[in-house]
């Protein structure tokens, strides 16, 4: 029997997806778990990974039109209660501040003391705190659009917490803008439903679907709710990115009004969007392998990595000096995508071994070790972190300078074709109710393993087939997809009525 492979990670993906999760962000040092309960630390790799997903959607936003603010992390309690379905879509998730000081208490604590007049509401989502700033701002059509979006964080009080993908505090960015029509608003919902798609698909490398979510599922007080949804290795859907139609409905409960062309009083026609750090979830559960992280070159803070090795002093003095001439090289490169190539020499009093393995768990799309036997023949050792840790080639210097922003454009465009390639190859139509029962049953009920994964079926629109579903299976509608009138006419796969088309069902994150 041949002996199993040891891998940098343990348990494994297929022995233990979620605790192979947690394990994936440990050995790649992307966060940490904190003192307060179901808050993360994000750690310099991690942030860095954190910043270049903020970069690249900010100037998404900017060249759409968009411009970035700030408001207030307190919203007091009555705003929320203005849009009674938006409280009470988060009423749950709360964090209330009630008081504002601390005192010493007769035991020498310190206790809550100075009770606030109306209780704050610590930032779950700003859309009526938003509202009530774009009522003073807006009084005319000649003030419209407002197109702004803001990077905070928010705080949703979550009882069961996962880094990155669900946490009591994240990071996120949210837009709100408001327009002059109907029209004006749902192309902006739209939009930036695309702009998400583009982002997760050519930066992040991660295939998504698009659509729209059920009435059931929508944001709280949306008239639409669009979506991404993306599958990740244990073929759970991960929803990536949402952007919202809000209607009038946000405009009425903080009267934002304006005076229209005609000379009437108007309500605006708002919209609001968002992703946040889930995204690091979605690329890490797309792409990480049993050895650690797999980082897409577009987003990656690292694209090259150069590992000097040698036995004597002599030897590594060597080696990082051929190192330095190799770095300065390279430094005067961009990648394909118009960025600078980010480079770095492992300058550590290690071993090699050690320090190699450090840069597969972070996941460096590009390893260079450079020893006595390269700098002989004016050549590097290389490895691409999307083959195997011990897959590596002996390549010529100059070849090598030459080719890495092709290499990596190879690497990232094999990332989104292997993760479409999963995706395609755990999608399914069903027809009858017993075979997607067991499509998403798994035989080991005590210790589940990967089973599931996307089944296309017809769905009539009713709440109660949908809750059926979800009741009996855990497996939500990811989405209406816009193209779903092309799957052809049917009947619900739950009750045998006339259904427009099929629609995916998923258990999800």
């Amino acid at each position: 029997m041949a002996k199993a492979e040891k891998t940098a990670v343990t348990p494994t993906r297929q022995e233990d997806y979620a605790e192979w999760y947690q394990q994936v962000i440990r050995a790649a040092d992307l966060a940490d778990n904190s003192p307060v309960r179901g808050c993360m630390v994000i750690k310099p790799w991690g942030y860095a990974f954190w910043e270049n997903i903020q970069q690249g959607l900010d100037r998404m936003f900017k060249a759409t039109g968009h411009t970035n603010a700030y408001f207030p992390l307190f919203i007091p309690k009555s705003f929320m209660e203005k849009e009674a379905a938006h409280v009470e879509g988060f009423a749950k998730e709360c964090a209330v501040v009630t008081h504002h000081r601390l005192e010493e208490g007769p035991d020498g604590g310190l206790i809550p003391a100075g009770e606030l007049e109306e209780p704050l509401i610590v930032r779950p989502t700003s859309e009526t705190i938003i509202g009530a700033v774009y009522a003073k701002w807006v009084q005319s059509y000649r003030d419209l659009p407002i197109l702004i979006n803001q990077w905070a964080n928010v705080v949703r009080w979550e009882l069961r917490t996962r880094l990155f993908l669900r946490t009591s505090e994240f990071l996120w960015q949210e837009g709100h803008t408001v327009h002059e029509t109907q029209a004006e608003a749902e192309k902006e919902t739209s939009l930036i439903l695309k702009v998400y798609q583009e982002f997760a698909e050519e930066y992040l490398a991660m295939p998504v679907l698009t659509g729209a979510k059920s009435p059931g599922q929508r944001f709280p007080g949306a008239v639409e709710t669009q979506c991404i949804e993306a599958m990740m290795q244990d073929r759970k859907a991960l929803q990536a990115g949402t952007s919202h139609f809000l209607g009038q409905n946000f405009s009425r409960a903080a009267g934002i009004i304006y005076q229209s062309r005609e000379g009437k009083e108007e309500y605006g026609w708002t919209t609001s969007w968002g992703a946040s750090t889930r995204l690091i979830g979605g690329a890490i559960m797309t792409h990480a392998d049993d050895d650690g992280m797999v980082m897409p070159p577009r987003l990656t803070p690292l694209h090259v990595v150069i590992l000097p090795i040698g036995r004597t002093d002599s030897d590594r003095e060597n080696a990082l000096a051929y190192a330095e001439r190799l770095n300065l090289a390279l430094a005067k490169l961009t990648t394909v995508w118009g960025g600078p190539l980010q480079v770095k020499i492992d300058r550590r009093d290690l071993n090699a071994g050690e320090k190699g393995w450090e840069w597969v768990k972070k996941g460096v799309p590009i390893r260079v070790e450079v020893g006595p036997r390269d700098i002989e023949k004016d050549s590097v050792f290389v490895a691409r972190r999307d083959r195997g840790a011990r897959d590596k080639f002996s390549l010529g210097r100059e070849d090598f300078i030459s080719g890495v922003p092709a290499l990596l454009k190879e690497i990232q465009d094999g990332l989104f074709a292997r993760a479409l390639a999963h995706r395609q190859a755990n999608t399914r139509e069903f027809d009858s109710y017993p075979d997607f029962q067991a499509f998403f049953t798994p035989q080991n009920s005590e210790k589940p393993e990967i089973h599931g994964g996307f089944a296309l079926a017809h769905w009539c629109g009713s709440p109660e087939c949908e809750s059926k579903v979800t009741d009996e299976l855990g497996v939500t509608i990811r989405c209406l997809p816009f193209d779903r009138a092309e799957s052809g006419q049917g009947k619900c796969l739950v009750c045998g009525r006339p259904s427009p088309g099929r629609v995916p069902f998923a258990k999800a994150y």
